[in-house]
């Protein structure tokens, strides 16, 4: 059976999906970036005059996760049960590990995306300027579970 993307009706144009047929059931995505940065910032990370950036990032995160229906045009509005950020401090950066979770008839992948993305762009601004080498990289999905496709696991280097 051959795929077709999901956003484009029969004739072509852009389309919101309608979920309204489908059951409702607990989803969760998983997220993951990560911020490489060097040491010396890395160090400095606690003296931030602007204030604690992984906290501030946090904060980002969550309110961006709420937010992302308004971001990215064909998402649907979701009630969020939970979204969760972790930071890990690394010699070369902060990995990012972002978690949504809802109950509803559609996927929480772009939510976690979205926090993600918004905790690695928050610790960017509050860090350049300290050094404007950083970037931000490896912004991707590492599991998501629910729904009628089921559960996927992003496949590990050792796999």
């Amino acid at each position: 059976m051959k795929k077709r993307l999901s956003h484009y009706d029969s004739a072509g144009r852009v389309s919101m999906v309608d979920v309204g047929a489908k059951k409702i059931s607990k989803r969760t995505a998983t997220a993951r970036a990560f911020v490489s940065m060097s040491p010396a910032v890395i160090e400095a990370l606690p003296e931030n005059p602007k204030g604690d950036p992984l906290e501030v990032a946090r904060i980002a995160a969550i309110g961006a996760a709420k937010k992302t229906s308004d971001l990215i045009p064909l998402c649907h509005q979701l009630p969020l049960s939970h979204v969760g950020v972790e930071f890990r401090i690394e010699n070369a950066g902060i990995e990012i590990i972002t978690t949504a979770s809802t109950a509803a008839q559609t996927g929480v992948e772009m939510e976690a995306l979205t926090a993600a993305s918004v905790a690695a762009l928050t610790i960017y601004d509050m860090t350049k300027a300290l050094d404007k080498s950083i970037e931000i990289q490896s912004i991707h999905l590492l599991e998501k579970t629910g729904g009628k496709s089921g559960t996927y696991r992003r496949k590990t280097a050792q796999e």
